[in-house]
């Protein structure tokens, strides 16, 4: 499965970063990475991580202005993106067809492709022009994904309120995580566990196990640039 990944600007580098860690450790996945120079920035900024530590992950990774490569062309066959974190610039673009970097291409080729494209908005609260926006792009196909977690898997850290909304795109895009915490109804009562493995501890995040080294994870301003 080919799976595009782009890191934008906006604050949240987190969940681009959550997210490449998820893709790369999974066989299923041909993971393709895409960094604005501002997610670049803001993934520094927020993480301490350097681009090429996200770019060693990937399969294959590509410069943000090489709107010539694989990417820019349906007849390359991709089978989901997600842009995590997504800054409103970026999903206005894409929104109205405006392909001027390989990030808003990409997502461009997605939609006129009928393909699955994820946008994790990272933004709030948003005004009438950007919700316009986000009901024109599901009105083209895509999937509004704002990184807004639930509180049911009874969240302790950072990285595991991070990490629901990590699997719920995982889900979206078909490579669902065995790991993921799910809300189960069985037997008439209610449980909370992993739908698929069927237990429900080892999921949680571990101590030093977060980008930055630790579970306080210092989550900046950032850029809400491309």
């Amino acid at each position: 499965m080919k799976v595009v990944l782009a890191i934008t600007g906006a604050s949240g580098s987190i969940y681009g970063v959550r997210l490449a860690r998820q893709l790369a450790n999974d066989p299923r996945v041909e993971l393709h990475l895409v960094l604005s120079r501002a997610g670049e920035r803001t993934l520094f900024e927020e993480t301490g991580i350097r681009a090429q530590e996200l770019r060693d992950l990937a399969s294959f990774s590509y410069p943000f202005e090489d709107i010539g490569c694989r990417l820019a062309s349906g007849s390359y066959q991709t089978d989901a993106m997600v842009v995590a974190p997504c800054s409103i610039q970026t999903m206005s673009a894409i929104a109205h067809g405006i392909s001027s970097n390989l990030i808003t291409r990409a997502a461009d080729v997605m939609l006129k492709e009928r393909r699955k494209l994820v946008l994790m908005v990272r933004e709030s609260p948003f005004h009438l022009g950007h919700l316009r926006s986000m009901v024109a792009l599901s009105e083209m196909g895509a999937i509004i994904a704002p990184p807004v977690p639930g509180f049911y898997h009874k969240p302790e850290t950072v990285l595991d309120l991070v990490d629901h909304s990590i699997h719920r795109v995982l889900d979206l895009i078909g490579c669902p995580d065995a790991n993921a915490r799910r809300w189960d109804v069985e037997g008439g009562g209610r449980r909370m566990g992993r739908s698929i493995s069927g237990t429900d501890e080892s999921s949680r995040s571990q101590p030093g196990e977060g980008a930055a080294g630790n579970d306080d994870l210092h989550l900046g301003a950032g850029d809400d640039d491309q």
